[in-house]
């Protein structure tokens, strides 16, 4: 019996031991490239100014970001996931059956999909058509859908110039990616006769598409390389590298904060980030965190991050996300439909 009672005490200090392994001070987070310049200075921030240090963030994408977010509950799973456009009801399903049950949506505001090229060229102006029909992988001609066959601007447009279509994007994990085919692609298509009014997204693989990662900067670095290639990132990152960066518009708009805000500029969309409040009892800081992105010094008209490239929302949107993060408001399946 005393052997028993011993082996009964030993087994639960090691549950204690265990359970207390599993509180940490580190927020990690994971999500969207376009989020993730505002989730760093956010970051950097909090472990400046807290008695935390600061949270690990790691750039996969939106997908990506969902994929772990959802994956269930623990240490080795992340407590917050950025995205660049709001969660797909079938994640929002993988995240129920995988148990993770109580989320809170954190709308922070604003970005636009910047179509740009290097500054040493003249700017060029387009049509969600004209980019349509130079990255779908099919396009209508004579009626017909066929292999897109445009090798050159010029040959979509004649007023466009001579250069050879190359386009340096984000790939199918992305939200950048989900938006562009939502408000480009499909936009597009489902005005055209020869789609039958379904939205057509699938992009060329010939090599005038190329898929250049989650990190945006790296679409940047390459579009320095190759000065006849355009790029499609973030509006926030044009905004940094504006000395050796022109965006196109877009039907007509510029990208500009006003125009992106306003929603006149036509590839915008809204970004969040989702926390895992089953996490809030292990992990104290993240509750913390999120107050801090949330606040006015960083989201508002006058904050931080608009510096930095974040387009704010209205004060009374900004207001209605903020009680949502600070009363752990949890996030419904209808919600997104």
């Amino acid at each position: 019996m005393n052997r028993i009672l011993k082996t009964t005490a030993i087994a639960a200090a090691v549950m204690g031991v265990v359970g207390v392994a599993q509180a940490r001070d580190q927020v990690r987070i994971v999500g969207s490239s376009t989020v993730y310049p505002f989730s760093s200075y956010v970051a950097e921030e909090f472990g400046a100014t807290t008695d935390f240090p600061t949270p690990v963030i790691e750039s996969t994408g939106s997908g990506g970001g969902m994929k772990l977010f959802c994956s269930g509950l623990g240490d080795d799973t992340p407590d917050i996931t950025n995205a660049s456009r709001r969660m797909k009801t079938s994640e929002f399903e993988t995240c129920e059956a995988n148990g993770v049950t109580d989320i809170t949506e954190a709308f922070i505001g604003y970005d636009g999909i910047a179509f740009a090229q290097s500054g040493d060229n003249e700017a060029m102006d387009v049509t969600r058509e004209q980019i349509f029909l130079a990255l779908a992988a099919k396009v209508p001609v004579d009626g017909e859908l066929v292999d897109n066959p445009y090798t050159k601007w010029s040959d979509i447009d004649s007023s466009l110039p001579d250069r050879e279509i190359a386009v340096y994007g984000p790939p199918t994990t992305s939200g950048t990616r989900d938006a562009f085919a939502e408000l480009v692609m499909e936009a597009v298509s489902e005005d055209m006769e020869a789609y039958g009014g379904e939205g057509y997204t699938d992009v060329r693989a010939d090599g005038a598409f190329i898929d250049a990662g989650e990190n945006d900067n790296l679409i940047v670095q390459r579009l320095a390389e190759n000065t006849d290639a355009f790029g499609i990132f973030g509006y926030s990152f044009l905004e940094e590298n504006s000395d050796t960066l022109i965006g196109s518009s877009i039907d007509g708009v510029e990208p500009t904060p006003d125009a992106i805000g306003s929603g006149e500029y036509p590839v915008s969309r809204s970004m969040f980030f989702y926390v895992k409040n089953q996490h809030a009892e292990d992990v104290p800081a993240m509750y913390e965190y999120a107050n801090m992105f949330m606040s006015e010094q960083m989201v508002g008209d006058l904050g931080y991050l608009k510096g930095i490239g974040l387009i704010p929302a209205p004060e009374d949107e900004r207001a209605e996300a903020r009680s949502a993060v600070e009363n752990h408001e949890t996030l419904e399946l209808a919600d997104l439909k």
